[in-house]
């Protein structure tokens, strides 16, 4: 069955090899523009201003990412993995660009959104591919063999990062995507054939329309809710009857057209609509750890940028081992098992996070790091192949798609939730000193600039960093309940299943 469609889409023989190793070259992009960014960060809000909008340069990103991966998923079950494959890397290397050129905050976070559009396309559909091109017994250790990408971008990411950092600037850290980008795109051009049947030209853009607004305007519900936006005010009002309205109107929509962006009858296997559940949740643990673990390590234990990258490679070092073990274990234990076992580690993880203090240093950070690595890659790599043996070619493309849409969702809502409490207790901290006159929200940009630091007075650094630490504490309290609930939803995964 599996090599009969395989044959049926790929007429033409193709260099598996050849092809596989671009796509883990355009999968790099997305893993060590992660790690790089976010050890990059408190630099770059050092340097353009605006802290209060830290969480926007990752909610940006993953907001179009969100928004954007089922229709991608959608174009490429219709017009064929190449063309819009070719689309994402394209759009995102444009963003980089931009993204780097920037020179104000609200700059870099409109390039994000378009970096993020790119990466709608880039991640899903690089999966996809191998799940087309490979057999079910063969997709296992393939999928390990991507998610390695993680590893290469650990050594190379947060090194790179804070090496552009503390030696040059901070704008290196998106122009490092161009060559690789390129490659990329060449290596898919030359070496990736497909021949498709175009039948259903059908696309749901009503649907990502209505997708995109309800996201976007409950991310500024998370994020400004009672820091720019009073929670009992008109504005708050009017935001959260457009989130509700934008959800159930994308629900109806859904089910009303003939092609929809989120097909609800995959979610009738047991194995996808729990998969899809949790990475939602594993989403917000992503995020909630590489958006703002560098900022605990330079803000308040007063690290430097490669201290701080180091602590997020563990996670990046973490995930490809255990992607490689997962494809074994998926063989001879299950679906469920593996993804327990991930479930497990999240766990440990979080319990790591949620004792961090100051005095801890950063090898304990690195450590909750690592087992949040593990569970990521052991519960990813079971998430995605489950799936993908659950449907046929012409719905593995958006079955795929949905489950990078749940943890892209996951982790701009996490983004957003998390930055919103982190603001709020950072603003109800300095209150309760009686510095609000002196400081505010935004004044952990200087914090963050071992350069101005010197600027502040004693007291001040103290409020700041105290503010920052119990802020982040709440941050970290919420990383171990969702690892909590994490690891029930993955005992809800149906049993005796094998890869």
């Amino acid at each position: 069955m599996e090599m009969n469609e395989k044959q049926q889409v790929h007429k033409k023989p193709i260099k598996r090899p050849l092809v596989l190793a671009s796509i883990m070259l355009a999968m790099f992009l997305a893993a060590i523009e992660a790690t790089i960014v976010s050890t990059a960060m408190p630099s770059i809000v050092a340097d353009l201003g605006g802290f209060s909008k830290y969480s926007w340069v990752f909610s940006a990103y993953l907001l179009t990412n969100a928004s954007t991966v089922l229709i991608f998923g959608k174009l490429s079950d219709i017009f064929g993995r190449k063309p819009i494959f070719l689309t994402g890397i394209s759009i995102f290397l444009l963003g980089s660009i931009f993204s780097a050129l920037s020179i104000s905050m609200d700059m870099l976070i409109a390039a994000r959104l378009l970096q993020g559009l790119g990466a709608g396309a880039l991640m899903p559909i690089a999966t996809t591919i191998v799940g087309d091109i490979y057999t079910k017994e063969e997709r296992a250790n393939i999928q390990g063999y991507l998610s390695s990408v993680w590893g290469i971008s650990a050594v190379t990411g947060p090194a790179l990062g804070g090496f552009f950092v503390d030696v040059l600037s901070w704008p290196y850290v998106f122009w490092m995507n161009l060559p690789l980008g390129v490659l990329a795109l060449i290596g898919i051009l030359v070496f990736f054939r497909e021949d498709v049947d175009k039948e259903d030209r059908s696309i749901d853009y009503g649907g990502s329309v209505l997708m995109m607004l309800a996201v976007s305007t409950l991310m500024i519900i998370l994020v400004e809710g009672g820091v720019g936006i009073p929670w009992n005010s008109p504005l708050m009002y009017l935001l959260s009857a457009i989130t509700v309205s934008g959800f159930l109107l994308f629900v109806f929509q859904e089910l009303r057209v003939k092609s929809p962006m989120m097909p609800f009858h995959i979610w009738k296997y047991r194995s996808i609509a729990v998969a899809n559940v949790t990475s939602l949740t594993t989403g917000m643990i992503l995020i909630g750890v590489s958006s703002y673990l560098p900022a605990f390590v330079q803000g308040v234990m007063e690290k430097s940028a490669t201290v701080a990258g180091f602590t997020l490679t563990t996670m990046s070092i973490g995930w490809p081992i255990s992607s490689a073990l997962a494809g074994r274990l998926l063989l001879r234990i299950g679906f469920r098992t593996t993804s327990l076992i991930g479930g497990s580690s999240l766990i440990i993880g979080g319990i790591f996070f949620f004792m961090l203090s100051p005095d801890k240093g950063p090898l304990w950070a690195a450590a909750g790091s690592f087992f949040i690595g593990v569970g990521m890659g052991l519960c990813t790599t079971s998430f995605i192949v489950s799936i993908q043996s659950t449907v046929d070619w012409k719905t593995r493309g958006i079955a795929t798609a949905s489950n990078m849409f749940m943890r892209s969702l996951g982790s701009a809502i996490g983004a957003a939730l998390l930055g919103g409490l982190l603001n709020s207790k950072i603003q109800s901290d300095i209150q309760q000193a009686d510095m609000g006159d002196e400081l505010d929200v935004d004044s952990t940009n200087i914090l963050l600039d071992p350069d101005k630091r010197g600027e502040l007075s004693t007291e001040a650094i103290r409020v700041l960093q105290d503010a920052l630490s119990s802020g982040l504490h709440y941050v970290y309290i919420g990383l171990l309940c969702l690892a909590i609930i994490s690891f029930l939803l993955i005992t809800l995964l149906p049993k005796g299943d094998r890869a």
